[in-house]
């Protein structure tokens, strides 16, 4: 029986697809056959009498650009608690007077899953279907984005100071180990790993230990890295060497290491994440509002090192938009490198979709559409004015559409958003919670 004809769980038909299997591939009317999660078939403007009368539910994508949903590199999603606290400031001050203060006191399982599930709910709305978090109580970011069809990696964060999640100077290795083991198996949806904060906020003990335990459970280890000047700074006076030697020099550096931020590296640091494979999350906006600086991402490419794309977190972004992150890497590293072709509009929705996924250790599964991976897909409405007229797809992706123009998203098979509309969360109720938290923020005087 020819394959085509079993029925189907979900058909796309029409639009503009941007498979991304290829470097700017296009299929225009495209059929999309979706079952078990994954994607059946692609055809290009065939006949749709047989396909529809086997298929469950079809989507007229007819206007729209379909491709791979968005794949957010690094993220702290309970951190939406924290949006538009303490702007402004210096990383160190940001952290160490406002953000670790109001961790410490406001933290907890209920605040983290309130915070994830409207992270979760914003990130659907504008077009990303995978994320990567790293925080505290991370069982409850999981179980928030299961509820919601949500795919994620969730990483169990680690520090050299008691944490609201354990104390201090418990067993890292055993909580580390026990935590990948609870979510190895737990959904399809989510995938366990680990994070080290940065090189300065753990000891070389702390980095070498749940680094052991990543090794050991086969699970992506992560670690913000060379993020300010200051932090180049303290690492050298510490250890004699830049932060990048450092973990060289731990052992560290490998293809299951995701490195956050990476802004002040030299040539002799790159050469070493590219040498052991270490994959790169940017976050240029983070940045910015930071005062961070500019990672050299070109230097990076050039190298071969894979490079995604990451919001951070909303209290130094302050939103989880992707398109917004896209637009504002290209335009950043052209002015950055006075170089108007550096970092094209294809290479950006690239970073953003097959390799946020090859950053992820997830390529083989999500971020192109192509029969046999996870069916990730969303669509974007172009029939606005502000997309009028239409050249290049993929430039409108980059320079000119909005979070706001999804119209529909798919993860795993199953529509989580349609017409705009969430499926499977209320958002006026997660928002309310998340207010109510926010008024005991503000009544305990962080600002």
């Amino acid at each position: 029986m020819n394959i085509h004809y079993e029925k189907q769980d979900l058909l796309i038909t029409g639009g503009t697809l941007l498979t991304m299997a290829s470097p700017g591939e296009i299929v225009e009317e495209p059929v999309i056959g979706i079952r078990n999660g994954k994607i059946d078939f692609i055809e290009k403007g065939k006949n749709l009498t047989d396909h529809c009368r086997e298929a469950s539910e079809v989507i007229d994508a007819s206007g729209c650009i379909v491709m791979p949903g968005l794949v957010n590199t690094h993220a702290h999603l309970a951190m939406t608690c924290f949006r538009g606290l303490a702007d402004d400031l210096p990383l160190m001050t940001w952290l160490k007077d406002h953000i670790f203060p109001a961790e410490a006191k406001f933290i907890n399982r209920r605040t983290v899953h309130a915070g994830a599930m409207l992270a979760i709910a914003e990130m659907i709305l504008s077009g990303t279907t995978t994320f990567c978090d790293g925080y505290f109580f991370e069982g409850e970011v999981g179980r928030a984005a299961i509820s919601a069809g949500m795919r994620g990696v969730i990483a169990k964060g680690f520090l050299d100071f008691p944490m609201p999640d354990q104390a201090g100077d418990s067993d890292k290795a055993s909580v580390a180990e026990r935590f990948v083991e609870r979510w190895r198996n737990r959904s399809p949806l989510i995938t366990p790993a680990l994070i080290c904060h940065s090189p300065y906020a753990c000891s070389p003990d702390t980095l070498r230990t749940v680094k052991t335990a990543a090794r050991h459970t086969g699970v992506s280890f992560q670690i913000h890295l060379s993020e300010t000047r200051e932090e180049v700074r303290m690492i050298r006076e510490r250890y004699g060497v830049k932060p990048v030697q450092h973990l060289r020099n731990l052992d560290l550096l490998d293809g299951d290491t995701i490195a956050a931020h990476c802004i002040w590296l030299d040539a002799e640091e790159l050469d070493l994440l590219a040498a052991g494979k270490v994959k790169v999350a940017h976050d240029p906006e983070s940045n910015m509002k930071l005062g961070a600086g500019v990672a050299p991402v070109l230097e990076m490419l050039r190298r071969g090192i894979d490079v995604g794309l990451g919001t951070d977190g909303c209290a130094s972004n302050n939103d989880l938009d992707l398109f917004g992150e896209m637009g504002m890497a290209a335009k950043l590293h052209k002015v950055f490198s006075g170089d108007p072709t550096a970092l094209t509009a294809e290479r950006v929705v690239e970073m953003a979709t097959i390799g946020g996924a090859r950053v992820l250790g997830m390529a083989d599964r999500i971020g192109s559409i192509v029969p046999g991976k996870q069916a990730d897909i969303i669509l974007v409405d172009m029939r606005k004015p502000h997309l009028t007229p239409l050249y290049n797809p993929f430039s409108h992706l980059v320079y000119t559409v909005r979070g706001a123009d999804v119209v529909t998203s798919i993860i795993d098979g199953r529509i989580v958003m349609k017409e705009r509309n969430l499926l499977q969360i209320d958002p006026a109720s997660i928002m309310e919670e998340v207010r109510r938290i926010a008024s005991r923020i503000g009544e305990a005087g962080f600002h």
